[in-house]
């Protein structure tokens, strides 16, 4: 009875973050057509949406790392402003906010949900391009073994992916629904088209091509950010993340005020008013702020680095199914087929990642295991002749 109820607890244990996440990107997906229905039906700008909720968002980050984090700070540890951690929160301000959330919100703009998904998917290929530069154009390094099973992986990945955000690009294919926006008439007028599928034969309104390149370089510049944020970690350990994450969302919230306001400069554009837009912006805030980072810690502490990563291509689903049940925006096959290919591409990367990152502990134990077998036989004639003399 006892093994019974202690099965039962670990099985809900195990479950606990599976759920969680699926939630999370499940809330992701809503939030992110939800935007996109402010931005098509009500006209909001996407520069205005990116400042007010990143101004929100990190004013709530600022109060919890104040509350949780600064007041436990002792004198040892590394200023926050000092002038190189300074130099890094700024450029991850503008990568992983400024420049990445303006794009990825524009592109949305002109684009759709499963738009959004399916270049999201494409970080992992970006990545890789963006490793294989540094190390071995820029940083001369040769260590990268180009015929282990994890790079030839990763490679493989790549090309899936390419080839499915192509799909997305270039073709729409049938509608699964469309928007409530066109009219019965301009629906069927869109089918007797003989290029129909095309993106290229779609109403100059919603500007496809333009969002999926927008939608790309905001994956660009997360991996970028990535890349930044990765060293920063390496270089200042003993400095806490959520501190850090509260420093660059501040100085990417003030580039993101000098920008848009001088893209935007309609006043009107700026006015809040007590509706559904407002709402958004704050569930917007303090979802993307607080609640996913630090759900996201969680699961990692949990589960390991790659658990996170692999529930991204649940985005797909959700967007599929919000997709054909609300009416924010067309839905066609075409993009969930290329979606749904991208996505393969995406596990792709990431069991190659995986794999290379089992091959380098296991070369760092046998190392390890070496070193130390090495120093125990280098005792063994000093332990004698020291019993001979």
């Amino acid at each position: 009875m006892m093994m019974g109820i202690i099965m039962r607890s670990v099985r809900l244990v195990e479950m606990l973050p599976f759920s969680v996440m699926v939630v999370m990107e499940g809330c992701t997906i809503l939030l992110t057509i939800w935007a996109k229905t402010a931005m098509t039906d009500y006209d909001m700008s996407p520069f205005v949406f990116v400042v007010y909720t990143h101004v929100l968002s990190s004013i709530i980050l600022l109060l919890y790392s104040f509350i949780f984090h600064c007041r436990s700070r002792s004198a040892t540890q590394q200023s926050l402003f000092s002038f190189g951690l300074f130099v890094r929160c700024f450029l991850l301000g503008l990568t992983g906010i400024a420049v990445s959330q303006n794009l990825a919100f524009l592109g949305l703009s002109y684009s759709s949900p499963i738009l959004v998904c399916a270049m999201g998917l494409m970080l992992p290929t970006f990545s890789f391009l963006l490793s294989i530069i540094l190390s071995t154009v820029i940083l001369r390094r040769t260590k990268t073994d180009w015929r282990s099973s994890s790079f030839e992986a990763k490679v493989v990945g790549t090309i899936i992916s390419i080839m499915g955000a192509i799909v997305v690009e270039l073709y729409k294919g049938p509608y699964i629904r469309p928007s409530s926006v066109l009219s019965s008439s301009s629906y069927l007028v869109l089918f007797q088209k003989a290029g129909q599928y095309l993106v290229f034969s779609s109403p100059a309104t919603e500007h496809w091509v333009l969002g999926g390149i927008l939608l790309a370089g905001a994956s660009i510049s997360v991996s970028v950010w990535n890349i930044i944020q990765i060293g920063t970690m390496k270089l200042y350990p003993e400095v806490e993340v959520m501190e850090v994450v509260s420093y660059y969302s501040l100085l990417g919230t003030i580039q993101c005020v000098i920008f848009s306001l001088f893209i935007e400069r309609s006043l009107s554009a700026w006015k809040l008013k007590l509706n559904m837009d407002l709402l958004l912006i704050v569930l917007t805030a303090c979802f993307g702020g607080l609640v996913r980072s630090r759900v996201h810690n969680w699961c990692i502490n949990m589960k390991g680095t790659h658990y996170v990563p692999m529930f991204k291509p649940f985005g797909i689903v959700f967007a599929t199914i919000f997709g054909v049940s609300l009416s924010a925006n067309n839905l066609h096959y075409g993009s969930v087929l290329g979606a749904v290919v991208t996505g393969v591409g995406y596990f792709t990367i990431m069991w190659g990642q995986i794999k290379e990152d089992e091959d380098e502990q296991c070369v760092n134990h046998n190392d390890q295991s070496h070193l130390e077998s090495t120093n125990s036989e280098a005792k063994v004639p000093l332990l004698e002749e020291e019993i001979g003399v």
